[in-house]
């Protein structure tokens, strides 16, 4: 990967086995103390958001170091007053560093008054994206599902194993596409597997129940950085997060009234206020991402990155059959988003776009939950014209054909299992379109399901697929997946590799730039 500006990498401390990482310094009596490890995401060539959790109220800094020996070399950024009304988090977005480099930094804490810092202090690492006429080798991974269908942290395991997988990888970022928790999902204790194995869960108060309550969901998220694996992984690994439905409820869209006998609070609106203000609380976004989820990342002349938000604008899930008549600012992603990513895309100047969406575009993903049956992502299984949803992703193809944007990738997660697709109008209904390819990855660690159909109005072919031998295996059996990105800066070539849960490579494809 790259090779950094100073003697300190990512390598030589996965090398030594993370020796230091995490370690809180020796710490004064009655000081604030770091809860929940530090976080960095949102990099740019020369900015990154940095996030952590304080026991009390506190004041945040942020400490950066070339050499990562915190000496004389060390700039020290100010950070937020972390506070009880984001739950003692903060974030600060670092300016000024160097592009493409690894950056060692620490999260240091102080009195709610501080100039400088005095308490506890953890140690994180990140590495800058690429300037934009430096070509550099590129590696990142995805996936997405994180403690879903019961199962959780397991002992047997070591918490959440495919988070060691993927430190292995020596990746420059993750994408995390959503279901970054599951709200709607309860967490118990011991489940007894089918071929007799007991599953043990780690069970915690916030997850014995639905979320509900602000407090609740972020029980949720502190539940998964409670796992060393996963917190050492987001430590060293900056990352870019969109969200999906878990973070608020299954299948769940704007102004909908749950039948959902678990819930007191019925009004998905009240639930999403709280979920959305957990999730801002808790991932490293940056302030940049205040008002929306979506956003457009660049990291060299080789890679823009896309993120969608196929939750917050969508149509009612029963609308997903219309032929007409959705309202305005519908679809999936409503008009305002839709018209922002066939924008974007065109105005690149990035060899390859890559779409990070949170569904997949030619899975059919029913939602039997609502009266009419509805449907929860885009495609519905109809293989004539496009209906539903599918009329918003007909025009964005359609507009990204006439406007000659080519080599975009799509990457997504949501159904649990991982696979290749390859969309081609010489087998599609709708055929003003380009060919392009759709990779799905996940689960993380939750149930894996699969295979979902496939709907041919935008000719997609199944080249690869992993599944499970039956509905919601757990993680120790196996059937957990993540995906690589690779970019050549020579040849261009960008290869995507699918991968289980010890890091095996299942499958790999070199795609070609167009040009």
């Amino acid at each position: 990967m790259q090779t950094p500006s100073s003697p300190f990498s990512r390598r030589s401390l996965l090398a030594a086995g993370g020796t230091g990482l995490l370690a809180p310094a020796l710490l004064r009596s009655g000081a604030p103390r770091i809860t929940h490890g530090v976080q960095s995401g949102d990099v740019t060539s020369s900015t990154a958001t940095i996030w952590t959790r304080a026991d009390r109220t506190a004041r945040m800094f942020v400490q950066v170091s070339p050499t990562g020996t915190f000496g004389r070399d060390c700039r020290t950024y100010r950070g937020p007053l972390l506070k009880g009304s984001s739950d003692f988090t903060g974030r600060l977005d670092v300016n000024g560093l160097p592009s493409a480099t690894d950056v060692p930094y620490r999260v240091v804490l102080g009195a709610p008054d501080a100039h400088r810092p005095d308490g506890e202090s953890v140690e994180g690492f990140l590495r800058t994206a690429p300037a934009a006429g430096d070509h550099r080798r590129l590696r990142f991974l995805w996936s997405g599902d994180q403690a879903g269908q019961g199962w959780g942290r397991n002992p047997d395991l070591g918490g959440f194993p495919i988070y060691r997988a993927m430190a292995r990888r020596d990746a420059d970022f993750f994408l995390h596409s959503g279901d970054t928790i599951y709200a709607d999902g309860v967490i118990t204790g011991d489940v007894t597997l089918p071929d007799g194995r007991v599953y043990r869960n780690v069970v915690t108060e916030a997850k014995s129940h639905v979320a509900q309550t602000l407090d609740d969901f972020r029980g949720a998220f502190q539940y998964n950085l409670e796992d060393e694996a996963y917190r050492r992984f987001f430590a060293r690994v900056p990352q870019v997060n969109q969200w999906d439905d878990h973070e608020v409820h299954n299948n769940w869209f704007p102004h909908e009234v749950l039948d959902d006998d678990r819930y007191t609070e019925k009004r998905v609106d009240v639930l999403w206020a709280r979920g959305e203000q957990a999730w801002r609380e808790y991932v490293p976004i940056s302030r940049r991402r205040t008002s929306d989820v979506y956003g457009k990342f660049s990291f060299g002349p080789l890679l823009d990155v896309f993120v969608l938000d196929m939750r917050s604008y969508r149509d009612p899930n029963p609308w997903g059959w219309a032929g007409g008549g959705v309202r305005p600012d519908g679809g999936i992603l409503g008009t305002e988003q839709a018209r922002w990513l066939v924008e974007a895309m065109a105005a690149s100047t990035a060899r390859w776009k890559v779409v990070q969406a949170d569904m997949p575009v030619g899975l059919v993903v029913p939602d039997s939950q609502t009266d009419p049956a509805g449907i929860e992502a885009v495609a519905q299984g109809d293989p004539g014209v496009p209906r539903g949803r599918e009329r918003q992703i007909a025009w964005i193809l359609r507009e990204l054909k006439r406007r000659g944007v080519r080599d975009h990738v799509w990457l997504t997660a949501d159904v649990h299992y991982t696979a290749a697709h390859h969309y081609s109008p010489d087998r599609a209904s709708f055929t003003e379109f380009d060919p392009f390819w759709e990779f799905v990855s996940g689960p993380l660690h939750a149930g894996s399901f699969g295979p979902s159909d496939l709907d041919p109005t935008f000719g997609p072919k199944v080249e690869f697929q992993a599944v499970p031998p039956r509905p919601n295996t757990s993680p120790l059996e196996g059937s957990q997946f993540f995906g690589e990105v690779e970019i050549d800066p020579d040849s261009q070539v960008l290869t995507v590799t699918l991968r289980d849960v010890d890091g095996a490579a299942l499958w790999s494809r070199d795609l070609q730039p167009h040009g």
